[in-house]
């Protein structure tokens, strides 16, 4: 898990894990709780870690016999099956259309995944496989036709999600703020910054291995990291601005401690430019704005409900259309039987939270 660790700080906004205390958790502490995901980091986790890696592979995602991509549904299917073992509520929610602001940094993206792509395909072309599969890490992309199968897969197991109005985290985090959901869970720094109180990382990789260590799922608690700090969450915003997120590359020269020090000493931004003859990031109520008071999608509570385990149809859309092995939907199973999820014989059963 540690290449997608690495891979995944392009995506993950503001980096706030100086400042911020955590604790591990453990997946039975959730039991009973609604914990909102952000499917797409999900996704680019599985699809960055379930890789062809063999001597002569490209370093694309798992595929079935046919060519079809699958390591997005293997890792859905696992983690799902894992956290609603344990009596979690999981509910994922995707993205929708990124914020205009955003628009440097997604072609900033875009250019190193050409980029990417170019070296991939020289790559393959001389032979250097291990080259290949290094780049190969850098140019996933999560379809819109996966993003539609991996709705699907949630709907066959009863499990909610949600579509979000722009960024994922943050409608996830409002929603946790107004009392929908009770955790969030992404790698992403910025979802605390849009407002969760409870944010869980490491969720969807806890227990797996990096670097030799065992992944530990991390809570960070908003109020801690405020009290901790001794700042406001209009504080904490502008921290982060200041630092760089995906809205705004930061002010040259501040870092997480550094301007820790400095929101403290003079409360905002505009202040500490002035103080310190630096230029007023543009467009800095806008970007103020998105955190504060994100565009969100209306959800009702009634939409959030678990449904029902379609085994019949998950046996048909995984193993008929996607070739998974027999083995693989028993496990999937053996996680929901343990879970209380589905009877002995595979007769459906409603979610008994």
């Amino acid at each position: 898990m540690a290449t997608y660790c690495r891979l995944i700080w392009q995506y993950m906004g503001c980096n706030l894990k100086d400042i911020a205390p955590k604790e591990p958790i453990e997946l039975a502490s959730l039991s009973g709780k609604r914990v909102g995901i952000d499917a797409f980091l999900t996704a680019f986790q599985f699809l960055t870690t379930m890789r062809d890696l063999s001597p002569q592979g490209d370093g694309g995602p798992l595929r079935s016999k046919d060519g079809q991509v699958v390591a997005h549904l293997m890792g859905f299917l696992n983690r799902t099956c894992t956290l609603l073992s344990h009596g979690i509520k999981p509910i994922y929610v995707f993205d929708g259309r990124a914020p205009e602001l955003k628009a440097d940094e997604i072609a900033s993206r875009k250019k190193r995944r050409v980029e990417a792509e170019n070296i991939h395909k020289e790559a393959l072309a001389a032979g250097d496989f291990k080259l290949a599969q290094k780049m190969a890490q850098r140019i996933m992309h999560y379809s819109p036709e996966m993003v539609e199968e991996t709705k699907r897969l949630l709907d066959l197991l009863g499990v909610p999600w949600v579509a979000a109005k722009a960024e994922g985290e943050a409608q996830a985090a409002v929603m946790a703020a107004n009392g929908q959901l009770d955790v969030v869970a992404t790698q992403d720094w910025d979802a605390v910054l849009y407002g969760t109180p409870f944010l869980v990382r490491n969720l969807m990789n806890h227990g797996s291995k990096s670097y030799g260590k065992v992944v530990t799922a991390e809570k960070i608690m908003l109020e801690d990291v405020l009290e901790v700090n001794q700042i406001t969450r209009q504080q904490l915003v502008d921290l982060a601005i200041m630092i760089g997120t995906d809205f705004h590359p930061g002010i040259k020269g501040i870092g997480q401690k550094t301007g820790l020090k400095l929101i403290k000493e003079f409360n905002t931004i505009e202040a500490i430019c002035a103080a310190k003859d630096k230029e007023v990031p543009q467009r800095l109520d806008e970007i103020r704005e998105i955190f504060h008071n994100h565009p969100v999608n209306q959800v009702s509570d009634e939409d959030l409900q678990p449904g029902v385990i379609d085994v019949a149809g998950l046996n048909k859309f995984l193993m008929e259309e996607k070739q998974f092995s027999q083995k693989r939907m028993d496990n999937a199973f053996d996680k929901l039987k343990a879970g209380g999820l589905i009877r002995e014989g595979g007769q459906t059963s409603l979610f008994s939270f």
